[in-house]
């Protein structure tokens, strides 16, 4: 698969119609950035401001964001921002001196998890909460082998990206990691959780028939990049079994479900009965402000901190402390598990009547405010149609992104304030988009 089949939404030099001022920025990003860059939709969105659900353009055009969970609370949202500008004007430094912020914010980031989960801690990005999550399975376990879903994507530090499929050919697999294919009902029949476990354990039989030691499973619990698959409730625990009945662990990735995208609960793996050995926390938790995390056991980080210590300048400081905390605060006040609850059961009842009327908007599954929803042609997976709905919503005004192995499934992802209101916007141009087709 070439990098534009991957990346089919991603802007594509010489197509799409750009003012002579994008023009000049796409060629300043080319002579700045390096080659490794890329810009979503085929024709760019230059923005300038964001509020709420909404992001705006120089022109001042608005565009409905039902893609971006990073910013989860909404846009610029005024209770985080005043936080963060608030603890930035009074101190700003690292974890290594005392501070009341951290260990307040931290005792009641843990007082959401199950209470083994007792442990938890502090990075800059989710990227370097799994590199850390890593580092800490193999010293507890003894292991080095990892097992992921085909699809996968966990981050791109050196030791996460070789177990990020996703990121493609371009970035070789680790000769310790197996993949295993998503748990996809249209792959495993009607015992997804039976079928997803068996793939598990085939792996571990592998990585120990090649000398490798098993250390960890780790999935994101929403299995974003492989689809969006949420159900049927509980099917990760036989799977969780296998891996720790191989000496291994498991990892939860809520980088993506967390924070209480899937509605039902604050994270992905409530839903499946179990308790991980590691959470790994990140891009929606400071709402833009780069704060991350990991949450553990206390018995699987012992081995790693009694030989190591663990400081990292920026994660967990004063200030990431602050904005993270009064995004719980803007959760918990405004409502907002509900609200994905509620709103992502509308979107997807009116995604699923679209599809009851055009072929090529098929299967639609999620949880909350995460949905993924198939484009096919004939009832087969087409990313080249795909691209045209994504592309079609942004010339729409509607912001959007394809996902997926075969590239051809929506991943339709808005901020956690997105109301019914903005949702019958997104359906009614996406109406317009597929009758277009």
């Amino acid at each position: 698969m070439t990098l534009k089949d991957a990346m089919p939404n991603a802007y594509v030099a010489g197509r799409g119609e750009l003012p002579p001022g994008d023009t000049a920025l796409v060629a300043r990003r080319a002579k700045s950035l390096g080659p490794a860059y890329r810009l979503f939709y085929e024709t760019p969105v230059h923005l300038v401001r964001g509020e709420g659900v909404w992001l705006y353009d120089r022109a001042g055009d608005a565009y409905l964001d039902t893609y971006n969970n990073v910013a989860c609370v909404g846009h610029c949202h005024p209770r985080v921002v005043e936080a963060m500008a608030r603890q930035a004007a009074t101190f700003a430094s690292h974890t290594r001196y005392l501070h009341e912020g951290i260990l307040a914010y931290a005792e009641r980031l843990l007082a959401t998890f199950p209470a083994e989960l007792s442990h938890v801690m502090f990075t800059c990005t989710g990227s370097e909460a799994n590199d850390l999550g890593l580092r800490i399975a193999r010293e507890h376990t003894g292991g080095s082998g990892i097992i992921v879903t085909e699809n996968a994507y966990h981050g791109v530090t050196a030791a996460v990206a070789e177990c990020s499929p996703s990121l493609g050919a371009g970035v070789p697999l680790g000769p310790h990691v197996r993949t295993v294919p998503a748990p996809d009902a249209a792959r495993y029949g009607d015992d997804v959780a039976g079928g997803f476990a068996a793939a598990v354990q085939g792996a571990i039989d592998d990585l120990l028939r090649h000398g490798i030691r098993p250390c960890a499973l780790l999935v994101d619990t929403i299995f974003s990049s492989d689809g969006v698959f949420a159900d049927p409730n509980g099917f990760l625990a036989p799977a969780v079994a296998a891996i720790r009945a191989a000496g291994g662990i498991f990892i939860a990735d809520e980088v993506q479900p967390g924070f209480g995208r899937t509605g039902a609960a604050m994270w992905g793996f409530l839903g499946h009965g179990v308790v991980p050995d590691m959470v790994s926390l990140g891009k929606p938790m400071g709402n833009g402000y780069p704060v991350a995390g990991l949450v553990v056991r206390p018995e699987v980080v012992a081995a790693f901190g009694a030989k190591a210590r663990y400081f990292n300048t920026f994660g967990g400081n004063a200030v990431a402390a602050a904005t993270a905390s009064a995004v719980l605060d803007v959760i918990e006040d405004e409502g907002l598990l509900g609200n994905a609850r509620d709103t992502g059961a509308y979107l997807a009842g009116g995604l699923c009547d679209l599809a009851s009327r055009h072929d090529c908007l098929g299967a639609v599954r999620g949880a909350g405010l995460f949905i993924g929803a198939d484009i096919v042609r004939d009832g087969a997976a087409d990313a080249a149609l795909a691209a045209r709905v994504v592309n079609g919503l942004r010339a729409a005004k509607v912001l959007i992104s394809a996902t997926a192995k075969a590239g051809n499934v929506l991943k339709i992802r808005p901020p956690l304030v997105f109301t019914r209101a903005h949702a019958d916007i997104f359906l009614d141009r996406m109406a317009g988009v597929l009758s277009g087709l």
